[in-house]
């Protein structure tokens, strides 16, 4: 079956709509939680890089089935970008590499920490792997900073990784910090992406360290703080897939199905637009035909 063919679409992306879901990316979740439980027993939870939106969707559908006594559960979004309101959902617009962001966010769990911090942050992608997976590491970083701010003891993080020559670098990293971590990837990521999740359970501070915002880790200025916790921290991570693997295949285009009564697909549009897109004065031009050529 061709990508190019007109009677195709993508499986997720068009399940995603149907499902009421803002992006496919929901999926991806879904999938780390039915491979590890992370929802298990969570009340306080932050969503770092939120927008648009479909991770706290995720969240407040899985653990608020029941809007009426799920009071005690709260929900924290955080992103530079507005995001369109999503019900049981407290949005921060703030920059995570900011201490009083995480302030912001300590403020609305009157005090408390959090019992799990998720991440789908990544960069505009440049298609240059090395740049991509670099850049994706110091934004990894860079919620790794301020989730050691909001983490309480026993907690778990998840976040986005591109798997490249810096993953052992990474993974010795947070094993500083978590007992467990693991790298997943979901049925829904295309197998031919180097996108990938990294899963970190157990958190717990190390002895005498201080949570700092200090960016990026990787850099030889902060490498001596790691070395003063435990030298050489080297591992290897170990890489899962997670989901079910003989479903969907995210690099394939399938067949639209129809029942003979309904006739013609017709394409729902998407769940929430952008409120506000960066490329939005691109678009207006182009409607105008007053895009350079």
């Amino acid at each position: 079956m061709g990508r190019s063919s007109k009677d195709k679409r993508d499986i997720y992306y068009r399940l995603a709509k149907e499902e009421g879901w803002r992006a496919r990316s929901a999926f991806k979740l879904l999938q780390i939680n039915e491979e590890f439980n992370i929802f298990k027993g969570v009340k306080k939870v932050v969503d770092l890089c939120a927008a648009p939106g479909s991770w706290s969707q995720v969240l407040s559908r899985q653990l608020r089935p029941n809007k009426e006594s799920d009071s005690d559960i709260k929900i924290v979004a955080v992103d530079l970008q507005a995001m369109a309101p999503i019900d049981g959902v407290i949005q921060i617009q703030g920059d995570i590499t900011q201490i009083s962001t995480a302030e912001k966010i300590i403020e609305q769990f009157d005090g408390q920490k959090s019992d799990l911090v998720v991440c789908d942050g990544a960069p505009d992608v440049t298609g240059l792997h090395d740049i991509d997976e670099y850049v994706q590491g110091q934004l990894l970083l860079a919620a790794l900073n301020i989730t050691t701010h909001l983490l309480k003891d026993g907690a778990t993080f998840v976040a986005k990784i591109f798997r490249g020559r810096d993953v052992t670098t990474l993974g010795s990293q947070l094993k500083i910090f978590f007992q467990s971590v693991t790298i997943a990837k979901p049925r829904s990521s295309r197998n031919s992406s180097i996108e990938s999740f990294v899963v970190c359970e157990k958190f717990k501070l190390p002895p005498m360290y201080t949570p700092h915002m200090f960016n990026p880790l990787l850099h030889d200025a902060a490498a001596l703080e790691l070395e003063k916790l435990e030298g050489n921290n080297r591992c290897i991570v170990p890489f899962i897939a997670c989901g079910d693997l003989s479903g969907f295949d995210s690099d394939m285009t399938y067949s639209i199905q129809t029942r003979p009564d309904e006739g013609t697909y017709i394409s729902k549009e998407p769940t929430q637009a952008p409120i506000n897109p960066p490329y939005q004065e691109a678009c207006d031009r182009k409607k105008r035909d007053q895009l350079i050529k």
